[in-house]
């Protein structure tokens, strides 16, 4: 009786594992493995962006923060390149203007909003909001939001791009990673963000703005195509 019991059994345990052989196998073989990071081998966010156009320059004077080593070390581990500079104009008005670069965005690697930096280091995060940036090269689908700490108020104006698309919130994000993975593809990513100081939205946005339509316009086609994707691909 036991032998004709146990029979059954063993056949269920070798159908089960056939089964997560097959699963595994299958997994593997569905894994994506074009990487769109190699379209931008040699790439540097130095000599991407210049330093000076329209009537805005580089502001020499100002020297970047530098994070705490923790958080150096996250960054390392998420950004393949960054850039942080501040930008000034002709009547004294600064922008500060940071790119953050990764050529792998799976879940656990993709770019980190401002939304989560910034609660990080302790500020307060508000009114963050879709928008769409007006630029000659199209409207460019964006988030806004305030952050404020001490004192200190930053409208932040910034965008995504995942792979050739701009995507805005996680669930824009989610999305466009699956369909990339599915079609075999790993896309990459990249962070822009434009801030300014000041309690006058309106104003502030203003000044952001500007600053994008003059510094998009700057960049050569390939340039335009790093930070916008196929929307870089619209006539001015």
């Amino acid at each position: 009786m036991v032998a004709e019991v146990s029979k059954p059994r063993v056949g269920v345990a070798i159908i089960a594992a056939v089964l997560m052989v097959s699963s595994a196998v299958a997994s593997k073989a569905l894994a994506p493995t074009q990487r769109m990071a190699e379209r931008y081998v040699g790439v540097s966010l130095e000599q991407l962006i210049p330093k000076q156009f329209a009537d805005w320059r580089v502001d020499e004077t100002i020297v970047p923060l530098t994070p705490d080593p923790a958080t150096t070390a996250e960054l390392a581990s998420l950004y393949t390149q960054t850039l942080s500079r501040t930008y000034v104009d002709t009547a004294g008005r600064r922008v500060m203007f940071v790119l953050a670069y990764g050529g792998d965005q799976s879940r656990e690697l993709q770019v980190h909003r401002p939304e989560v930096c910034y609660a990080a280091q302790g500020f307060k995060v508000q009114d963050a909001a879709k928008v769409s940036v007006q630029s000659n090269f199209g409207a460019v689908p964006a988030m806004q939001l305030v952050a404020s700490r001490s004192g200190r108020i930053e409208p932040i104006t910034y965008w995504v791009r995942m792979g050739d698309e701009l995507v805005r919130g996680n669930v824009e994000q989610g999305i466009t990673r699956v369909r990339y993975g599915l079609a075999g593809s790993i896309p990459d990513g990249l962070l822009v963000r434009v801030s300014t100081i000041g309690d006058d939205f309106q104003t502030q946005y203003g000044h952001q703005q500007r600053f994008v339509q003059a510094m998009l316009a700057s960049l050569t086609p390939q340039g335009r195509q790093y930070l916008l994707g196929t929307l870089s691909d619209k006539p001015q």
